[in-house]
This record gives structure tokens, C-alpha cells and sequence, in this order.
């Protein structure tokens, strides 16, 4: 019987060049998503006070803005309640579950932040948060 005897090519080794790829992937995707979640909470909103205030939680939330007067925007984009909702039901679809993140002026009237959870209702949204500032 010949025994065969390994030889170095054989033999399995650890590359690090793709994991040093993967890493700097990595980086960047967060560095992209870190500015774009920034652009998100820009619109001029004053938020309201609370003395309960506590941060959002790390999942990925939808964010939706509403100013002094009313207006809705899509993170930092204008928008019609009718594109808000539109947007909404494409985001439960794509990647659900829904948790929507709703920044509202202080002077926002009450029935603009209603319709916004009931448009979250429609479409099937599971979690909403409102922003407010800690005393």
C-alpha cells in the first residue's frame, strides 16, 4: 500500500483579503445610512416637551415629519396625504413589519397627527413613536 503524503498545497489556509473586503463594504454602507437617517429628522420641526422622553429604539423606523402648519414630509421630502399614504403601504408591503417614527411641530394641529395614525392603521403599521424633547 503507498502512502501518499500531503504536501503544502494541500493544506487549507485563512485568507484575509476578502475579509478585509468585506469589512470596508460594511463601513461604507453604514457611513451611507448614517448621513441618510441625518437627512431624515432635518426638516425645522420644534418638537414638544416631555419629562418621559426616551429614545427611539435602534430598529429601522419609517420617519415621518409634520411641520407647524400642517405639512407632511417623507423624511426630509414634501408630500401629499395621498403620496404619505401611498409611500406607507409600499414600505408595509416591501418590509414589513411597518414601525413609523412621527415627528410633529409642537404647534401641529391635533387632527394632521390623527390622521397620520390613521393612515398607520390602514396600512397595517404595527409600532408608532412620537418625537419629543426631554425637559
Amino acid at each position: 500500500m503507498i502512502r501518499r503524503r500531503r504536501s503544502r498545497a494541500d493544506e487549507v489556509s485563512f485568507q484575509i483579503t476578502p475579509m478585509i473586503d468585506l469589512t470596508f463594504l460594511l463601513l461604507i454602507f453604514f457611513m451611507v445610512t448614517q448621513r441618510i437617517t441625518e437627512q431624515q429628522v432635518m426638516v425645522p420641526v420644534d418638537l414638544p416637551t416631555s419629562a418621559r422622553a426616551g429614545d427611539p429604539s435602534a430598529t429601522e423606523r419609517e420617519i415621518v415629519n409634520i411641520d407647524a402648519d400642517g405639512n407632511y414630509f417623507i423624511g426630509d421630502r414634501p408630500a401629499t396625504e395621498e403620496e404619505l399614504k401611498a409611500h406607507l403601504t409600499e414600505k408595509f408591503v416591501n418590509f414589513p413589519p411597518l414601525q413609523i417614527y412621527v415627528r410633529a411641530d409642537a404647534m401641529t394641529p391635533a387632527r394632521k397627527i390623527k390622521r397620520v395614525v390613521t393612515l398607520a392603521a390602514e396600512v397595517g403599521a404595527i409600532d408608532l413613536i412620537y418625537g419629543v424633547h426631554s425637559d
